[in-house]
């Protein structure tokens, strides 16, 4: 079975949600606290009518470190729109997320520059 392809933009946050989870497995409480001050202020800036997303959130961070990561790091439709919503901004630190944001940029031009390549069964000859 082959995992599910991800848009530019779903896989560049998997990649940072990777060393969020790092942080979690090495300081929860300081992670999850940052979540959750975090998903406050977009709840008090939105409300939670607005946005469907911050109750999930709520719902996850409240059952536990072993749901945040799955969340984290799953494929799935649910969690990707859930990472779009994330209350973890500020848990990596800015030079780790631009060095992580530097090796996920030229990760994906080798792997988009690969499978833009003709196979040597495509080119004509």
């Amino acid at each position: 079975m082959s995992e599910r392809r991800l848009s530019r933009e779903a896989e560049r946050s998997l990649w940072l949600n990777r060393a969020v989870v790092a942080e979690l497995e090495s300081d929860a409480d300081r992670v999850l606290g940052t979540a959750r001050r975090n998903l406050e202020r977009m709840r008090g800036r939105e409300g939670w009518g607005h946005n469907p997303w911050f109750v999930r959130w709520r719902i996850v961070l409240d059952s536990g470190v072993d749901a945040v990561i799955e969340v984290l790091l799953s494929r799935d439709p649910e969690a990707v729109e859930l990472r779009q919503n994330t209350p973890f901004a500020g848990v990596l630190a800015q030079e780790d997320r631009e060095r992580l944001l530097a090796e996920f940029g030229r990760y994906w031009a080798r792997v988009n520059k690969r499978s833009a390549e003709p196979t040597e069964t495509s080119v004509e000859g």
